[in-house]
């Protein structure tokens, strides 16, 4: 099952695939695709839905009808670094021995085709494609063991960075992480069921139709069962969070000479069965 939210920013509606590719309104049935409607329970009942016997809406999406972020209402955004050893090769850094967890502000979240922001002052603004997760039952020191059922789904996640906030402006990474526009979640949010292998998916990111990143799940340090319960030793999970699990190598900062965006590229990303997102990038104000 594929879950999307359609519509003008600020005021999405739920949503679901069809077999054909266009979305079915979800509104009569639940507010959102967030919180209590990613419970276990709720994914179930949605799941036996026959999609026909809902709404067609009008438009094809990511054409002419607009997607905003497959989950509204993010509590958390909790994001993995340096989670592909060949990406910490590149950015030349050790290999970590536990996750590094950092955060994206939710207000950075926005839709798989909305415009990226370049921030003002920005020299380095960055890409990197990475396997977002989406909890469905929340908890606090999950069993890695029973790790996947907490999940709801997975989806595409553009993990957007500065590295100069990032890196050199004091601090913890997140300054360079959450500003506005610099978290594309989407296009859908699709069911566990869907994906046979989550950690063997394929995933890639073009800037201006040149291949930048191309990597695969099967090479994360940390896979998704110990991220999901070692994030919950620190914090409660709760249903809609985001936890989006690192990027692999062909970052800018990771070319030689290192390449950044400043405005009039269009960037593409996607990964195996989760859909692919296209932003064009608007200079700094």
């Amino acid at each position: 099952m594929k879950l999307v939210r359609y519509g003008a920013e600020g005021a999405e509606k739920p949503g679901m695939l069809d077999a054909t590719g266009h979305v079915r309104d979800l509104s009569g049935l639940i507010d959102d695709v967030g919180g209590n409607a990613l419970l276990p329970d709720s994914i179930t009942r949605l799941a036996g839905i026959d999609p026909a016997s809902l709404p067609l809406v009008t438009g094809t999406p990511q054409e002419n009808l607009r997607l905003g972020a497959c989950v509204g209402g993010i509590g958390k955004f909790i994001c993995i670094g340096l989670n592909y050893a060949d990406h910490a090769a590149e950015a030349g850094m050790d290999i970590p021995a536990e996750p590094i967890i950092f955060s994206k502000w939710t207000s950075a979240v926005c839709g798989p085709n909305d415009p990226i922001q370049v921030p003002r002052g920005s020299t380095k603004t960055d890409w990197e494609v990475e396997l977002g997760v989406v909890i469905g039952q929340g908890g606090s020191y999950i069993d890695e063991a029973n790790a996947m059922d907490h999940v709801a789904g997975f989806c595409v996640v553009n993990d957007v960075s500065e590295r100069d906030f990032q890196l050199n402006r004091s601090g913890t990474w997140d300054k360079g992480k959450g500003c506005d526009t610099f978290g594309p979640t989407g296009p859908w949010l699709v069911t566990p069921d869907e994906i046979s292998n989550v950690n063997d998916l394929s995933m890639w990111l073009d800037v201006d139709g040149v291949r930048m990143q191309s990597g695969s799940t099967s090479t994360l340090i940390f896979k998704v069962p110990h991220l999901i319960s070692y994030c919950s030793q620190f914090m409660s999970l709760q249903p809609g969070d985001v936890i989006s699990t690192g990027t692999p190598p062909g970052v800018g900062m990771g070319q030689n000479p290192p390449r950044f965006l400043h405005g009039g590229e269009t960037v593409s990303l996607g990964i195996e069965g989760l859909g692919q997102q296209t932003n064009v990038v608007l200079p700094s104000a």
